[in-house]
This record gives C-alpha cells, sequence and structure tokens, in this order.
C-alpha cells in the first residue's frame, strides 16, 4: 500500500478510535447537524467537540460549511470505503488460511482412518 493510502487509512481509524466520534458518526447518518446539537448528547464542552470534529474533518469522514455563525457538519459519501476495503482483503486472506487449514486437517483426518498414521 503507498505511503499516501497508508497515512489515510492511519487518519480514518484514528478517527474512529473514540466513541465520542463515532458517536457523532451516527448522529451524523441521520443528516447534517450544527456543533452544538453534536455536542448536546455527548455532554462534552464545545471546545473538545470542536477538537473531536478537527479529527473527524482530517480524517475524511465529514465536512463542514459555515453560514453566517452556524457551523453544519455532514457525512462525506462513500469515506468509509477504503477502511471496507481494507476490511475486505484480511478476511479473504484469513479465509484463504482457514480454508488451507481445513483441507490440511481432512486429509490427516483421512489418512489416520486409512491405516497411514
Amino acid at each position: 500500500m503507498p505511503g499516501s493510502q497508508q497515512a489515510r487509512l492511519d487518519a480514518l481509524f484514528h478517527a474512529l478510535s473514540d466513541s465520542s466520534r463515532r458517536r457523532m458518526i451516527d448522529q451524523l447518518s441521520l443528516g447534517p447537524a450544527s456543533v452544538s446539537s453534536l455536542a448536546q448528547p455527548l455532554k462534552l464542552a464545545m471546545p473538545s467537540v470542536v477538537k473531536h470534529l478537527a479529527v473527524l474533518e482530517r480524517g475524511g469522514l465529514v465536512n463542514s460549511e459555515k453560514q453566517g455563525r452556524v457551523r453544519t457538519f455532514q457525512l462525506v459519501p462513500g469515506a468509509l470505503a477504503q477502511v471496507e476495503a481494507w476490511a475486505a482483503e484480511r478476511e479473504r486472506t484469513w479465509r484463504r488460511r482457514f480454508d488451507r487449514l481445513d483441507a490440511f486437517l481432512a486429509a490427516t483426518t483421512d489418512g489416520e482412518r486409512n491405516g497411514d498414521a
């Protein structure tokens, strides 16, 4: 994986590593929301919420727009695609390994039943 893709994946996983940020993502999945409406259910101080949102924005998960004094955030469509692709590749690798292990164990068990052991 090229360095830029690795850095992007690192930023995504970092953004997703905090439960408050994941709750913000859950809330944003319902539609765009202001900073204050994102802060309200978390019971966090506004500066903390702004820092969390900056991490989500650096991770490419959300973007924001300011209208007057209100900053509104929304999810970036397809932002999790790289995480999904990374996880799918790991799953394919482990499935192949388990398939080989199953084949080995089946061959070993068949050999023992036929008196080859």
